[in-house]
């Protein structure tokens, strides 16, 4: 078996094993949250796919997150965060986060040194909160090198199909790695806890770094749920089985 192959397989199979566990979250009313994090191009887009591919749609909500629109900006910076809370049983993907205060906004400046360092106390907080009330949360940082980037920039590039996600704020943004590198040095350091700890995974290999996420959510997810199938009703199993 070549080396695809086997990662199809194992995928297909990690696949299925997270589709029993949300079904078996769902039985049980438990919310899960994953926050995916990670440099342009890093591979958060090809795992929120996989996870689309298995997951069921109807408990399943995928938030992108964007800059704040001018509604958004009146208000606490994160009350939009609230506001997209999965309900219990459900499954809420955040592409990109609350962590923009300490990420993008620090180094662009759209937020002043005082909030974003303020901002890590109230992410602490914030987290602290939702693991308390019983959501299950995992915070990932995929990490690529630059070469790897521009690797991919360049494949985006020449595919008709990709060509639309480069955007000179990509560019703009390579062009600050330094300080983003920094940004993200804090951001790990200062938000890492034993309620909501960082996962760092190593994305220069896509097919690695989704088998890793999915290992790392079937770990995680499954603490403290019960994965026993739930028997069938008595009247259900008496009527099939007296059927022809």
């Amino acid at each position: 078996m070549d080396k695809k192959a086997h990662y199809e397989q194992q995928l297909a199979l990690k696949q299925r094993q997270l589709a029993l566990l949300q079904q078996a979250m769902g039985r049980q009313q438990k919310p899960a949250i994953l926050v995916l994090e990670g440099a342009d191009t890093a591979g958060k887009g090809g795992i929120i796919r996989r996870l689309g591919w298995c997951l069921d749609p109807r408990w399943l909500h995928v938030w992108p997150t964007s800059a704040p629109d001018e509604h958004e900006r009146q208000q606490h910076w994160l009350q939009r965060f609230w506001q997209k809370l999965p309900a219990a049983g459900h499954f809420a993907v955040f592409d990109r986060s609350w962590y923009g205060r300490v990420l993008v906004e620090r180094v662009e400046g759209y937020a002043s040194e005082a909030q974003w360092q303020r901002a890590y106390q109230q992410i602490n907080q914030f987290e602290q909160c939702l693991t308390d009330e019983g959501f299950a949360l995992v915070k990932v940082w995929l990490d690529i090198s630059p070469d790897t980037q521009l690797k991919r920039f360049q494949e985006r590039l020449a595919d008709p199909a990709k060509r639309w996600k480069l955007t000179a704020e990509d560019i703009r943004n390579r062009r600050h790695a330094d300080a983003y590198q920094a940004a993200v040095k804090d951001m790990l350091a200062s938000t890492h806890s034993a309620a909501a700890p960082w996962h760092v995974i190593d994305g220069n290999d896509k097919h690695q770094a989704r088998l890793e996420v999915f290992d790392l959510l079937l770990q995680r997810l499954s603490v403290g749920v019960d994965l026993t199938p739930p028997a069938a009703p008595a009247e259900v199993v008496s009527y099939l089985n007296q059927q022809p």
